[in-house]
């Protein structure tokens, strides 16, 4: 087992509300998880949890087996990885982020020069980005060069937030091709959030539908009828901001 949620919830700052309850799944090595959700139901809250952003106020949450309050921050965020639908390149360059997680780690600038090269054409990133910095780049370029740079350390869970939300459909399509086949032959556990329900028609083996913090529906997605659920979406997603 790679990834297992036990009776998770988490409270606002002052308890006032819950934004996660009772929270309970599991994944094995190298499924993917499409996580779906109205604004408000929780799911970047849920990403935080998993790579300790952010901890739980009740239940706990194990790797490998192992609870992940027992592991080191440094160790647990290089083996699972967080990309933010905004990344940042903290003042880099594009070559100098994609570089700058296996520098950390002392790896031989041989061995970083091969990663560097090999995940920036997984990810169709353009020797012209490289010596850019994120002023000179569009949100949908950080965000590749962001999930880029999280694949460099290659991690053992990815998560990522919203990864297609500044990406043309082209591109979209394309990432998911991508992690799909590095799912595959990595074994690389994948969770992602995303509001573009048909692209995690594409991506997803699973589907965590959360509303109002709890789960709505856990499913594999071979058993979900897409035409009903996209209808349910849409419906209560307008629900939702009427009522924010």
């Amino acid at each position: 087992m790679s990834l297992e949620l036990s009776e998770i919830s988490l409270t606002t700052p002052n308890q006032s509300r819950y934004l996660l309850e009772g929270i309970s799944f599991k994944l094995n090595q190298g499924e993917r998880l499409g996580i779906i959700g109205t604004v408000g139901s929780g799911k970047t809250s849920l990403l935080r949890l998993i790579n300790r952003l952010s901890n739980p106020s009740l239940g706990r949450i194990f790797f490998q087996q192992q609870d992940i309050s027992t592991i080191s921050v440094y160790k647990l965020r290089s083996m699972i990885a967080l990309v933010l639908p905004e990344p940042k390149l903290l003042g880099m360059t594009v070559a100098d982020a994609l570089a700058y997680p296996l520098v950390l780690q002392k790896q031989p600038s041989i061995l970083i020069d091969q990663k560097v090269d090999y995940w920036r054409k997984q990810l169709n990133i353009p020797d012209s980005w490289l010596d850019r910095n994120e002023l000179q780049l569009s949100l949908g370029q950080r965000q590749l060069v962001a999930i880029a740079r999280a694949l460099i350390q290659e991690p053992k869970i990815l998560l990522l937030d919203e990864p297609t939300s500044a990406l043309d459909v082209a591109a979209a399509n394309d990432l998911m091709e991508m992690l799909i086949k590095q799912a595959q032959e990595r074994q690389m556990t994948i969770i992602m959030v995303n509001h573009q329900l048909n692209l995690v028609q594409q991506f997803a083996e699973h589907i965590l539908w959360l509303h109002q913090g709890k789960i709505y529906q856990y499913l594999p997605a071979s058993q979900i009828d897409w035409q009903t659920l996209k209808a349910k979406f849409s419906q209560l997603s307008q629900e939702n901001q009427e009522d924010w």
